[in-house]
């Protein structure tokens, strides 16, 4: 099942997520449908209010790629595919000088901003068992966990820019709030969705 991306602006996306019982019907099945929503959407992260609902979980996708600036500069990063899903994370610790890159969303269609971040991450997630698991990650693979973690904490990744340059993107912004914009992916409007003439 592909689900329509909830847009900036729905309340889901301000909400602190809530665990992820271990009981809950058919996880393996909302995981699988997750991946595959965010590989027709174009993203490598995918966080469970993106899809409306507030859960603490989150895949990752990640295709081997050539960094052009940050930590990682000219290593290709994830050597190997990396793809996971993270059920219940915990951001443990967070080391290392903060390095900016331009991030996306697929919350945000058509918006790219430099992001600082720390480029070392300690972790802590269950599997889709319910084993948990601890690991560190570095460069993108850190970077695509703290912005999916921040989904799940209720953040977005605008949230990190300056107070001036929010309001300098605020009609963009609003823009993607009341659904006026270009997408090629499913997306899950408010009620407040701008009608276009």
């Amino acid at each position: 099942m592909i689900y329509p991306i909830v847009p900036y602006g729905q309340p889901v996306l301000r909400k602190q997520a809530a665990e992820v019982p271990a009981d809950y019907p058919d996880l393996p099945r909302l995981v699988a449908d997750m991946f595959e929503t965010m590989a027709v959407s174009g993203g490598v992260g995918l966080a469970a209010p993106q899809i409306d609902l507030s859960l603490r979980l989150f895949v990752v996708d990640i295709p081997p790629i050539q960094l052009e600036d940050g930590p990682s500069a000219g290593e290709t990063t994830p050597a190997e595919p990396f793809r996971k899903a993270f059920i219940n994370p915990q951001l443990l610790s967070e080391e290392g000088e903060p390095w900016g890159f331009d991030e996306g969303c697929l919350s945000f269609p058509g918006l790219y901003e430099t992001v600082y971040r720390k480029p070392v991450i300690h972790v802590r997630y269950q599997d889709e068992n319910f084993q948990w698991h601890e690991a560190t990650y570095d460069g993108y693979v850190a970077r695509v966990f703290q912005h999916e973690y921040d989904h799940i904490e209720g953040k977005v990744f605008v949230d990190h820019l300056s107070t001036l340059r929010r309001a300098m993107l605020k009609k963009r912004l609003d823009k993607i709030a009341q659904g006026d914009v270009r997408v090629d992916y499913r997306m899950k409007w408010g009620v407040a969705k701008k009608k276009k003439s």
